[in-house]
């Protein structure tokens, strides 16, 4: 039976390597060729269709993928996704597992692509906000539609329409996850709200929030009553007021990576904000974790298969992301990883991989569960300087 690895085990989980990522930062400008959003960096801005290399894939059947650690099931496997994908197309695929951290990466790269010159590597998979500014400053080429007939047909449909790509241009997600709550059974009752982690006193000390901006702020927001899509600067202090609060009293332990998960495992502390796939590898060995929906909802977020500017091998990259809209191959990767999986069809495949995740709300979700996750609002350059800087007064980031 297919598992993901523990908390723990050899190497780590994609989303246990972020750190403070920080938020989307980009404007409500455009590009008139191609109707992107603008994203105000002196002199990087680029126009793809002048960054576009010539496809060699009909003639060189290569690929080049970065990726985060831990994002695929067993390589070496002969029976693998990805042995798979190689003996069917021909394709030799140069898999690097080299993404940590996405501003770490939009560093490593920023000065080859403002340039309009090729970074070597084919296809890139990096989280909405990063994903929105690389779109949004013109560095990501657009799909062709008809090469990836599985991606259109087969997304499902709380991950489409994203205000930084509404029609499916230049991103395919490659696995999504949901932030909310995680609470230790053995140690307490549920916890139903993210008010409930700020104020009940029989939490005190033994409460951890995540380092990412976006995540717990989203909450916060939704603990005054505003929209984490679209709020106002007096809301955004009103909910960082409500967060300095509880960690003046002492109610928050820390702000943590996916550390938390140790901690809530061994008691350390009783309950805290987490991801679904770090809950799911958790409960394997403990089924006192759990995971809830609290009252104020789910973060939704993706990573995002994306095409840079100067890839010389599109069309091999395009048959990379059909093959993974395949239902069957979907819920191949998707049983290994443990993450949300972005492919309608893929719980029905799920029967003949691992019935016993068929009905996993944390890989499958439902339309209930669904219908109440958020985004975060993009934010322009002065908010995301403003933003972070209060944050890390407040975190200690």
């Amino acid at each position: 039976m297919v598992r993901g690895r523990l908390p723990g085990a050899a190497g780590l989980s994609r989303r246990g390597l972020l750190k403070g990522a920080g938020a989307a930062a980009f404007g409500l400008g455009s590009l008139a060729a191609l109707d992107l959003p603008f994203f105000d960096v002196p002199g990087a801005q680029q126009n793809p269709l002048d960054c576009r290399a010539r496809d060699l894939s009909a003639s060189q059947k290569e690929l080049v993928i970065s990726n985060w650690p831990g994002y695929i099931d067993p390589m070496k496997k002969p029976t693998s996704t990805f042995s798979v994908f190689q003996d069917q197309t021909g394709i030799r695929v140069d898999y690097n597992d080299d993404i940590n951290d996405n501003s770490e990466f939009y560093g490593s790269v920023k000065n080859q692509l403002g340039s309009c010159q090729a970074i070597e590597i084919d296809m890139m998979v990096l989280t909405d906000w990063m994903a929105a500014r690389m779109i949004s400053l013109g560095w990501v080429q657009p799909l062709t539609a008809d090469r990836v007939p599985n991606l259109r047909q087969n997304l499902i449909k709380p991950l489409q329409g994203k205000q930084w790509d509404p029609q499916l241009q230049y991103h395919a997600p490659w696995q999504s996850g949901l932030t909310g709550i995680a609470y230790n059974a053995s140690k307490i009752g549920e916890v139903k709200s993210f008010t409930d982690l700020l104020d009940n006193p029989d939490y005190k000390g033994r409460v951890t929030l995540l380092s990412e901006m976006r995540d717990t702020m989203g909450f916060m927001l939704k603990v005054v009553g505003a929209d984490p899509s679209n709020f106002t600067e007096d809301e955004w202090a009103n909910a960082l007021d409500r967060l300095r609060g509880a960690v003046s009293s002492g109610q928050i332990r820390s702000f943590t990576g996916n550390n938390y998960t140790q901690d809530l495992a061994a008691g350390n502390i009783v309950a805290c904000e987490a991801w679904s796939g770090d809950v799911i590898q958790l409960q394997f060995a403990n089924p006192n974790i759990k995971f809830v929906t609290p009252e104020e909802g789910l973060s939704l977020w993706s990573d995002n298969m994306l095409v840079p500017n100067g890839a010389t091998h599109q069309a091999n990259a395009e048959k990379w992301i059909d093959y993974y809209y395949d239902p069957e191959v979907a819920a191949k990767l998707a049983a290994w990883v443990n993450y949300i999986c972005p492919v309608e069809g893929a719980q029905q495949a799920m029967e003949k991989i691992d019935p016993s995740l068929v009905d996993n709300a944390l890989i499958f979700p439902d339309d209930e569960t669904l219908s109440v996750t958020f985004d975060f609002m993009p934010l322009d350059d002065r908010q995301q300087i403003q933003y972070e800087g209060e944050w890390s007064d407040v975190s200690g980031g």
